[in-house]
């Protein structure tokens, strides 16, 4: 069996959006499945739009998903480098090539003669595209635009009237008709080579044996091929993976919310979360479950459960599924993950204590039922502190005149201040004690202290939350409730 290795190329023009995080998953979980390798590439071609500083955040961003690579810009293999901007060498040769056996030119027009052709084909209802003005230049031509000083681009001359076939792992056979495609430049004015060029000496010299990637590509896909063709090179496997929708099932964008993969971190979700979310975007394991670890998801993924159709990014499933990731973390670790939202939101200073963490523990434990992000924790906050309740609405507040509530807080009181510390065993002991002491049952029980407590009809476990606060701020709190 050939040496499986899969590539995934980003571009550093930003923070590493969801889409690209997808495809960095797919070609992950294959490279894994197999058996083989995968290589991280970055494609920072267009100068203008690339920075380090979005290469970090793509390291960041995959480290923090837990996918991890084999060779890159930071882990040098045989195959580098693994920056194009670092490879420029190598592309030369084989733009050399192409140029020296036909396949290639060296085009002088400018872009209002281009514009100009678009407009042209256009006209005639046919796809805008280059004519081949420069394909057969005369030697006394060439040398006139040179006098001009007009800086040529290089165009692949395209061979016209012929088919060209993708054998997609995922879409199938796929044709298209050169005739459509016009002569492209795969070399700019500034010499730096284009996409479409780039990518197939980098995919060729780096023995990439199969290219999993969005949809979006499946477009440059016969531009690519005819390259591979012209320079003898053979052709990888490839696999375009269906597009993200939003809700609305338009194209993902920031109107749908978060993009970036920094963002969901910044808002509290999971990796682990993330991770299994993504894969079901466009990937099904077969049955009812939705829960896997990545190893289970390794395990079970094949291209060939991956879906031609566009997958919608529903929000509403990745809250549940990270709120499922939350209910069965270990709460230690839960607790480390909370902190550093609290000292963001102003509840901790920035170095905790022992006993600060045992109080943020006691509180991630009374919500971690309830939350769906760890952004959501801080939301809870007032609940824990302060001698004043804030109450949620005047009818809450009212629940309070109920004829049994003196009677009821009075004998939780008297239950607390007999207790040395506060234990959730105890607290629940001592509310079946005063239900059975006072007839005051159910409803009429725990809803009026639970208000006097936290201002709420609603929230975490009454008997956990009251051993976060303690029997003097439980106390300050009850006096302040009954002379609201």
């Amino acid at each position: 069996m050939e040496d499986v290795r899969l590539r995934f190329a980003p571009s550093p023009t930003g923070p590493l959006h969801i889409g690209g995080a997808r495809s960095a998953l797919f070609n992950f979980l294959l490279a894994r499945k197999l058996g083989g390798k995968l290589i991280l590439r970055i494609e920072d071609t267009d100068r203008e739009r690339s920075s380090r500083e979005s290469e970090v955040n793509i390291y960041e961003s995959l480290k923090w998903l837990g996918i991890d690579w084999d060779e890159g810009p930071d882990m040098p293999g045989e195959y580098g480098p693994y920056r194009q901007t670092e490879r420029l060498e190598i592309y030369q040769k084989y733009i050399d090539s192409l140029i020296e056996k036909g396949h290639a030119y060296y085009c002088y027009c400018s872009e209002e003669e281009i514009e100009e052709q678009r407009k042209e084909f256009s006209a005639k209802g046919e796809l805008p595209r280059y004519n081949g003005t420069c394909r057969n230049l005369t030697e006394e031509k060439r040398n006139q635009f040179i006098k001009e000083g007009r800086k040529p681009v290089v165009r692949f001359k395209v061979p016209e009237n012929q088919m060209v076939t993708i054998d997609d792992m995922v879409r199938g056979t796929v044709n298209f008709e050169t005739n459509g495609i016009g002569d492209y430049v795969i070399v700019k004015s500034d010499g730096i080579p284009t996409y479409n060029f780039a990518v197939v000496v980098d995919d060729y010299t780096m023995k990439i044996s199969h290219i999993v990637r969005a949809e979006e590509h499946l477009s440059n896909t016969p531009r690519q091929i005819l390259v591979y063709n012209a320079l003898g090179f053979e052709t990888p496997k490839f696999a375009h993976v269906s597009l993200i929708l939003g809700s609305d099932r338009t194209k993902m964008s920031k109107r749908h919310g978060a993009t970036s993969v920094v963002q969901y971190m910044e808002k509290g979700y999971l990796p682990e979360a993330v991770v299994n979310f993504l894969a079901l975007l466009g990937w099904s394991p077969g049955g009812e479950e939705e829960i896997f670890t990545v190893e289970e998801i390794i395990e079970r993924f094949s291209l060939d459960h991956v879906s031609k159709r566009p997958a919608v990014f529903d929000m509403d499933k990745l809250d549940w599924i990270n709120g499922t990731y939350i209910r069965k973390t270990d709460l230690d670790k839960l607790t480390k993950l909370t902190i550093p939202f609290l000292q963001r939101s102003g509840y901790l200073e920035e170095n905790v204590d022992e006993a600060n963490y045992t109080w943020v523990k006691n509180i991630v434990a009374c919500v971690q039922e309830k939350i769906h992000s760890l952004n959501e924790i801080p939301e809870y906050m007032e609940l824990f502190v302060g001698k004043e309740v804030t109450f949620e609405s005047d009818e809450v507040k009212d629940i309070l005149k109920e004829e049994q509530v003196p009677e009821l807080i009075e004998a939780f009181k008297a239950k607390i201040n007999d207790m040395e510390e506060l234990e959730a065993s105890e607290i629940k002991k001592a509310l079946k004690a005063i239900a059975k002491e006072t007839g005051i049952k159910g409803k009429k029980l725990f809803m009026p202290l639970r208000v006097a407590v936290t201002g709420r009809t609603h929230g975490p476990e009454i008997d956990m939350l009251i051993t976060v606060l303690g029997k003097e701020l439980l106390a300050e709190r009850l006096d302040f409730t009954l002379n609201a």
